[in-house]
């Protein structure tokens, strides 16, 4: 348990920070256009690297690739989550004529949108976590060639 708490920690903040950007995005009527969302990746991209640099710092000569990549999954898989949750909730609840502001953008022709962006929402934050969760191993794994 002690292992997976800085992953989560870490998670939670990177959650914070993502439903903040998109608040501010939102006061500013820029929430509906896709291409902010692409910031979503240098928010998770940071969260996941300052989680890999914790995590390498405690572990110290113990840290191991499946360790660091554990760590770099659980806090981009908790920020997607929680944020999806939250994205649910304020296209829901909070602004109910969000979704059909965002369908203008995208299409008119989905009876399911609601679910539609629900899932991609999710499978971009997946794909986001798994992509430089492998990217950053490659900075923080020991090397396995011989000093020089």
């Amino acid at each position: 348990m002690k292992n997976i708490t800085l992953p989560i920690r870490f998670g939670l903040v990177t959650t914070a920070c993502l439903i903040a950007y998109f608040l501010i995005l939102a006061l500013l009527g820029k929430h509906t256009n896709v291409f902010f969302s692409l910031f979503n990746g240098v928010i998770t991209g940071f969260g996941i690297y300052e989680t890999l640099k914790y995590t390498k710092l405690r572990e110290g000569s113990s840290f191991s690739y499946g360790n660091g990549f554990k760590a770099g999954i659980t806090t981009g898989f908790v920020a997607t989550i929680l944020f999806t949750i939250f994205f649910a909730f304020y296209a829901t609840e909070l602004n109910s004529t969000f979704l059909d502001d965002l369908s203008v953008v995208w299409s008119k022709d989905y009876n399911n949108f609601k679910g539609i962006v629900f899932f991609t929402v999710a499978i971009m934050g997946i794909a986001t976590t798994l992509v430089l969760t492998l990217s950053f191993m490659l900075l923080f794994k020991a090397s396995n060639n011989p000093k020089k």
